[in-house]
C-alpha cells in the first residue's frame, strides 16, 4: 500500500552545537531512501523563521492582487544578460493563464525589480534568499554523505553561487475544464525548496500514484532535481510532481531552486559509472544549453505537454 505522505526530516542535529549523532544518522538514512526512491521528503528545524516565510507570502499576495498593468511594469527587461526572466512573469497555457510568478536572482543584484509601492517585500525575499542558500550548501553536504562520496566534493564542484534563484508564485483557482497548475515535471537544477500556503496543490508521483504534500506550519518541502540525477547516474531520483489548483481560491508558494553555474558541464560521476562498472546514462552537456531549453518551454510552452524538454533529453539508450 501507498504510504500518504512523503518522510520528515528534523534537520536539528546537523544546525546543534552539541553535535547528535545518532540524529544525523537517522536523518541520512531517511533522505537516502526518499532520493533513491522518489526524491521527495520534507524538513523541519532548518533554522527558517517560520515567521518569515508567513510574512513573505503575505506580502507576494499583496503584490499578485495588484491591477494587472502594475504587475507588469516589472516585467523582465529585453535583452538581460542574464539569461533568467528577472521580475514579474505570467505562465500561460495556449488557452488559459494558470499561474504567475515574481522571480528574483542573487541578493543586491542591479537585475532584480521591486515594486515601489511595497518595500518590505524587498528585505524580506532577500533575507530569505540568504537564508536559503544557507540551507542549500547544509542539504548538499548532506546528499554528499548519503552517496558516500568524498567529504566536501559535492560542495568543491557546486563552488559558485551565482546561479541560484527563487521565486514566489501564484496559482489562478482551477475553471471547469481545467485543474493543472502546472502539469507534470521534473525541475532542472539540483535542489529545489518550497513552502507553500494552507491551500495546497503540490502533489508527488510516488509508487505509481500522485501524493498530495499536505502543508505543514514550518516545514519545507525538499526534493532533488535533475543534475543530481544525472550526476549520480540515476542512483538518486529527479523527482516528479505537478500542482493541482483548487476551485474558487488562489494557492500561493515560493520555490528556491539550488543551481549549478551554466558555464558548468554534467555528466555522470566515475564513482557511479566506470569505478562500479556501471555504462553511463546520460550524455555530457553544458547546464546553459539545457537551462535555456527550458526556460523557451516556460515562456512558450508546447502544444503538447510531451514534447517539453526534460532530462532525458541527454538520456543514453541502452
Amino acid at each position: 500500500m501507498v504510504s500518504s505522505s512523503i518522510p520528515t526530516v528534523d534537520l536539528s542535529p546537523f544546525l546543534s552545537e552539541e553535535g547528535d549523532e545518532h540524529g544525523k544518522k537517522e536523518a541520512i538514512e531517511t533522505i537516502t531512501q526518499a532520493c533513491s526512491e522518489h526524491g521527495f521528503f520534507n524538513i523541519m528545524n532548518h533554522g527558517i523563521p517560520t515567521d518569515l516565510m508567513s510574512k513573505a507570502l503575505q506580502l507576494s499576495k499583496t503584490f499578485f492582487q495588484y491591477p494587472p498593468e502594475e504587475k507588469l511594469k516589472l516585467s523582465p527587461a529585453g535583452g538581460c544578460d542574464c539569461e533568467l526572466p528577472i521580475g514579474y512573469n505570467i505562465q500561460p497555457d495556449h488557452s488559459v493563464d494558470k499561474n504567475e510568478y515574481f522571480l528574483v536572482f542573487q541578493p543586491g543584484s542591479s537585475l532584480n525589480k521591486y515594486p515601489e509601492n511595497l518595500p518590505e517585500l524587498r528585505s524580506v525575499i532577500e533575507d530569505l534568499y540568504t537564508r536559503f542558500v544557507g540551507i542549500g550548501s547544509l542539504l548538499e553536504s548532506i546528499i554528499n554523505d548519503c552517496l558516500g562520496l568524498p567529504p566536501n566534493f559535492l560542495k568543491e564542484y557546486n563552488n559558485e553561487r551565482e546561479w541560484d534563484f527563487m521565486a514566489a508564485f501564484r496559482y489562478f483557482p482551477a475553471t471547469e475544464s481545467e485543474a493543472n497548475g502546472i502539469t507534470e515535471h521534473e525541475d532542472g537544477n539540483c535542489i529545489t525548496f518550497v513552502f507553500q500556503d494552507e491551500v495546497g496543490g503540490l502533489e508527488v508521483h510516488k509508487d505509481g500514484e500522485w501524493i498530495p504534500v499536505v502543508p505543514a506550519e514550518g516545514q519545507i518541502v525538499v526534493n532533488v532535481a535533475d543534475f543530481i540525477q544525472v550526476l549520480t547516474n540515476k542512483k538518486f531520483k529527479s523527482a516528479t510532481h505537478r500542482v493541482v489548483r483548487s476551485k474558487g481560491i488562489s494557492r500561493y508558494s515560493f520555490g528556491f531552486f539550488y543551481n549549478l553555474h551554466w558555464d558548468k558541464w554534467v555528466e555522470p560521476l566515475p564513482q557511479f559509472t566506470a569505478e562500479i562498472g556501471e555504462p553511463p546514462k546520460y550524455k555530457r552537456f553544458q547546464v546553459r544549453e539545457y537551462q535555456k531549453m527550458r526556460m523557451m518551454n516556460k515562456l512558450d510552452p508546447p502544444a503538447r505537454p510531451e514534447d517539453e524538454i526534460g532530462i532525458t533529453y541527454y538520456a543514453i539508450d541502452t
